[in-house]
């Protein structure tokens, strides 16, 4: 047997049917004995009366318009047969309240407007009243303007909130579709550079395993070392959507050193300017695309000497990759995203990237801002 959600008690209607009946018992003996007002005492009927307002209020939620007829209705014959002027009118003004709060604003000051019709004909015409019912009109009028005054601030407010809500949750999924991207970008840099890298070593070991293996152990280790590279890498970044932040720490240009070693290529490094350590997002593009410039390279140009140049500029670090053209046929692995993705690494950090033949070779640069120093 399936167990139903238990639904919050709510008191409201409760507590305003006992304020209703007290109330109305407490002011209604002078009431009854002034000439000029002719209420009269309370009997059934008017108990009844006094308990249908608070009993519509369980409505108000599901039908709130519906409510608000109720409450007035029952108010308006609780005043038609003389009751005493007292507490019935707290049901209405709850039932305006929440009409306007949950946006039947329109019905709420149409039915308002109407009730404050029915109070000035019955006071002009039908009672007398101990004051002039001009004031009287205009203080009902003030007291009606106020309900709904405080209703229209209450539903803004509630507004305010639920749109802050929403805005916070798209920001939320905004910022967690970003990180799913990233993520899904590292994990195809990783896996693009270090499984070229493999197949080009492992074709190599194959070629000269029978003539020359001492060069075909040095591609296997080869081998062996970029296997463990993208197994931690993959770690590191799968751990995010696990643990939180990777406990190693993210590649950057200090590691370029590994990385070349790694790719197995004939590599001269240049670097020129004042080298120091860049924001972390800088570091992994600069990193990131020298791992892609390398790894086509190695896929398209074999037998390519590669020069990798840095230059640190005071607003601006420049990298340049140049290959001097393969002297072997490249194999085709299928295409890729990877100057594509290089391109938007660069761009996401406000710089640029371009990448186009250079001679009987490869170009690719990349122009990373560097953000000023704060002092």
């Amino acid at each position: 047997m399936r167990a139903h959600p238990r639904r919050p008690l709510t008191p409201l209607p409760l507590i305003v049917a006992i304020a209703q009946v007290v109330g109305t018992q407490g002011t209604q003996g002078n009431q009854v004995r002034s000439a000029g007002l002719m209420r009269v005492a309370l009997d059934p009927p008017g108990y009844a009366l006094l308990l249908a307002g608070p009993l519509a209020l369980l409505a108000r939620r599901r039908h709130p318009v519906l409510t608000m007829v109720a409450t007035m209705v029952v108010t308006c014959v609780f005043l038609v047969m003389r009751y005493s002027y007292g507490p019935v009118f707290i049901s209405p003004v709850i039932a305006i309240h929440n009409a306007v709060v949950t946006g039947h604003r329109r019905a709420a000051w149409l039915a308002s407007g109407l009730l404050y019709g029915f109070f000035t004909v019955y006071t002009t015409l039908f009672i007398a009243l101990p004051i002039p019912a001009w004031y009287h009109n205009l203080a009902v009028a003030a007291f009606i303007g106020v309900v709904l005054a405080v209703s229209e601030y209450a539903r803004a407010r509630k507004e305010r909130l639920m749109e802050h809500t929403r805005v916070e949750r798209e920001e939320a999924r905004r910022q967690a579709s970003e990180e799913r991207l990233t993520m899904a970008q590292e994990l195809h840099d990783v896996l693009g550079h270090n499984i070229s890298l493999i197949h080009v070593q492992a074709s190599t070991a194959l070629y000269l395993i029978d003539d020359h293996p001492e060069q075909a152990r040095a591609a296997l280790t080869t081998i062996k070392q970029a296997s463990k590279e993208v197994l931690t890498e993959m770690r590191s970044v799968l751990a995010v959507l696990r643990d939180g932040p990777p406990r190693s720490p993210a590649a950057g240009l200090d590691r370029l050193g590994e990385l070349i070693e790694r790719s197995g290529l004939p590599v001269t490094t240049r670097v020129t300017g004042e080298a120091r350590t860049l924001t972390s997002g800088t570091e992994l593009a600069g990193y990131r695309v020298v791992q892609e410039a390398l790894t086509n390279v190695a896929r398209h140009a074999p037998g390519a000497s590669v020069t990798v140049a840095l230059e640190y500029g005071p607003r601006e670090l420049l990298i340049r990759v140049t290959d001097s053209g393969g002297t072997a046929p490249g194999e085709s692995l299928g295409g890729g995203n990877g100057i594509p993705g290089m391109r938007e690494r660069a761009t996401a950090l406000g710089g640029t990237l371009t990448a186009e033949h250079h001679g009987a070779g490869f170009r690719v640069e990349a122009r990373l801002p560097i953000p000023e120093e704060k002092t």
